[in-house]
């Protein structure tokens, strides 16, 4: 084929599998994909199109394979369609289809005690010739999946002379419905970087008591109704551990980093020389709460780790054992997978390892689960405590009456060398990372370096791992916020190899992503948010909106047709609406152009420093003349009277929920994050400071007068 210039053939053959042949340019111009990036593409999705006459044969492949199947993987439908299933089977046999309704979730496996109910499926009067597949003669009959079915899990089934099948039905909500409280009222809430919230009883880091007493203290004084919290998504088990949130071993599983020792019941019971163990190892690293330095993740969990295992090995009441126990076989596998990784990386240290340690299936993998139980056991058990720690804080952020209580981050993927990517399988593509098309901030292109979903895989498995995942985020939480929305339409996928802008985009079935979604957030009682800011393509936000899905808009972010700020009344309704977010300074640094100062600082900036500046000025002038037309804003005002102005046009938009930045409620200046760096900036390990630079600690925050005011000033809205 042609260097430049794809064949019909493999354009056909992209397209098949979901693969983009051209994107828009941040710029608005086209771009078509070069025929390279397409093959490396595709060999990342497991097809061969290295030669034009493995092209011919991927595409024949592609073509046949729906037929090859009696059922598809899996079926996902809104609850008010009615929706055609075509089953296959050998040309002109008959064939029965019908639901079995909270019969079964999963391939075939029904629910214990489960009630069935039976519906039978009408055959639909739909002519397709028939194909001949691998020398067989294959006819396909269409059926009706009748609409109104209920919301939930249930079975396809066919039966027939050609044998029988099987496969999940998923009846998701057609829109997700909004709590009756936000109907009556916005809610606002805290956001809040949780490792960065100390108290004088934190070891180190902010952890899940912590979050229960800022629930309670926010809820009850301040008449907050959530808190959203960075991912608590867990990192390795040993160091050193990745500061990221948004960089975890997995998404399903909790950072143990967060527990509080003390909280766990056993140790109140332990031995006078076991307690002083415990004491001891709270002693290094209670010290580090009135430290002003960067947050050291490794020191907080040595020290915890310590404590915890002395913990551990205390006697469990029969019904604490048997609570343990039920936690265990309800997680069932995938419990025990994170925990088989986590007792190999305290052996073995960080991936790659050997080759018999490849996956979990592995011949030296299932030797371990034997060696390691123990510590297989010990993982397991921290998973149990950090969702019984989790289940309190939500439950004292409603007794503090806060209608949603804890908001939970979902993060875009996972570690390359976690333990999702291990145990996973081939639900992970392997050879392609995430990341970003070039745009004005980042012209060369972002590569995340997180392996992506892969589509037919994650559907051949009807999106167990997936729902598993929304499942365990969801247990405890009011709402859901869901980093980069888009990634359930579409990920750039970059092989491996090649830079970021040597890549394209791979399609999901995003039907099937955001119905899943929307099916286990109405089971949980929780409401989403989608982080859709940046390129996103304007049908997207219509979709999510139609689905019940709510935005996300970041004041500084808002222009309208002429680049000004965007009027209040303008905003979305059904949106999570703040002043700013975690990748941008605090608001008292960004009004003091403290975000061009630090990329200046670390050789980030690619156009001149006084260019930057002039722009950034330029923006905050903007906005504050906005500000003082409206009658939020004197002539000559203080820092905290504009931070509080901003706040107040926020709350002049009609979206149904305001997010506070901590940070901002307190003057801090400096930025939790700041993109495009490493090493050279503490990424997620800023503790919590006011405009000064002083420390401030969870039993003083709501002593604090600039919270005090910025609630007052919340409490009008």
């Amino acid at each position: 084929m042609a260097e430049h210039t794809p064949s019909p053939s493999l354009l056909d053959l992209a397209r098949a599998h979901g693969v983009a042949t051209e994107f828009q340019e941040f710029n608005g111009g086209m771009r078509d994909v070069a025929p390279a990036t397409l093959v490396a593409v595709l060999g990342a999705l497991g097809v061969d199109a290295s030669t034009p006459e493995r092209v011919e044969v991927a595409l024949r492949h592609a073509e046949d394979a729906p037929w090859r199947r009696v059922l598809p993987p899996v079926v996902v439908v809104r609850q008010s369609d009615a929706v055609q299933v075509p089953v296959h089977v050998t040309h002109g046999d008959p064939v029965r289809a019908w639901v079995e309704v909270d019969g079964a979730e999963g391939r075939g496996r029904r629910a214990a005690g489960a009630v069935t109910e039976r519906v039978e499926l009408e055959q639909a009067d739909v002519l397709v010739e028939p194909r001949t597949v691998d020398g067989r003669q294959v006819g396909r009959a269409t059926f009706t999946v009748p609409a109104g079915l209920p919301l939930g899990w249930h079975l396809l089934r066919t039966s027939g002379p050609s044998g029988e099948a099987a496969s999940p039905l998923a009846v998701t909500p057609d829109r997700l419905a909004l709590p009756a409280a936000l109907d009556e009222k916005r809610a606002w809430g805290l956001m809040v970087q949780l490792y960065s919230v100390r108290s004088r009883a934190s070891w180190g880091a902010g952890d899940l008591r912590d979050l229960a007493d800022l629930a309670w203290l926010s809820g009850h004084e301040a008449g907050a109704q959530f808190l959203l919290i960075n991912p608590l998504h867990a990192a390795e088990p040993v160091p050193p551990l990745t500061p990221s949130p948004y960089l975890p071993t997995t998404r399903r599983f909790v950072n143990p980093l967060y527990l509080r020792v003390e909280d766990v019941p056993e140790t109140a019971y332990l031995s006078s020389a076991d307690r002083a163990l415990v004491e001891w190892s709270a002693e290094q690293a209670l010290a580090l709460d009135t430290d002003d330095g960067p947050i050291d993740r490794d020191v907080v969990w040595a020290a915890k780790k310590a404590a915890l295992e002395v913990v551990f090995a205390a006697p469990r009441s029969a019904a604490r054992q048997s609570a343990f126990d039920d936690f265990r076989r309800r997680e069932g596998r995938g419990l025990e997978d994170f925990a088989l990784w986590c007792a190999l990386a305290e052996r073995h240290g960080p991936p790659p390892w050997p080759a018999d340690l490849r996956d979990p299936a592995a011949p030296g993998a299932l030797r371990a689960r034997t060696e390691l139980a123990e510590r297989v056991q010990f993982y397991c058990w921290l998973q149990w405590l950090c969702d019984e720690q989790l289940a309190t804080a939500q439950r004292t952020a409603h007794e503090a009456g806060m209608s949603i209580g804890v908001m939970h981050d979902l993060a875009v993927g996972v570690h390359p060398d976690g333990s999702d990517a291990w145990a996973l399988g081939s639900v992970l593509a392997r050879g392609a990372s995430v990341g970003a098309p070039p745009d004005m901030y980042n012209q060369q292109g972002q590569d995340w370096s997180q392996p992506p979903w892969h589509p037919a895989e994650l559907e051949r498995v009807a999106y167990r791992p997936y729902r598993d995942m929304l499942r365990t985020v969801l247990r405890h939480a009011g709402a859901v916020r869901i980093d980069h929305i888009i990634g359930l339409f579409r990920l750039w996928w970059i092989p491996q190899g090649n830079s970021p802008a040597e890549a394209t985009y791979v399609r999901y079935d995003h039907d099937a992503m955001i119905g899943i979604l929307a099916l286990e957030a109405h089971r949980a009682g929780a409401v989403v948010i989608g982080e859709d800011l940046g390129n996103v393509e304007p049908w997207v936000r219509e979709y999510l909106l139609d689905r019940g899905v709510l935005g996300t808009s970041i004041l500084w972010f808002e222009k309208d047709g002429e680049g000004r700020p965007l009027p209040p009344e303008d905003y979305r309704r059904l949106a999570l609406s703040s002043v700013t977010t975690h990748d941008l300074p605090p608001t008292a640094g960004y009004l003091a152009e403290e975000h061009v100062a630090l990329r200046e600082r670390l050789g980030l900036l690619t156009e001149p420093v006084e260019q930057v500046r002039r722009a950034a000025r330029a923006e905050r002038e903007a906005m504050l003349a906005v500000l003082r037309e409206r009658g939020l804003l004197g002539d000559d005002p203080t820092e905290r009277e504009v931070v509080e102005a901003l706040h107040r046009y926020v709350l002049r938009t009609p979206s149904v929920l305001v997010g506070v930045s901590l940070a901002d409620a307190v003057g801090e200046r400096r930025a939790q994050n700041q993109p495009g760096t490493d090493q050279e900036y503490p990424n997620w390990r800023v503790p919590l400071a006011d405009g000064a630079g002083r420390l401030v600690l969870l039993d003083d925050l709501f002593t604090n007068a600039r919270l005090r005011s910025l609630a007052s000033v919340l409490a009008e809205g």
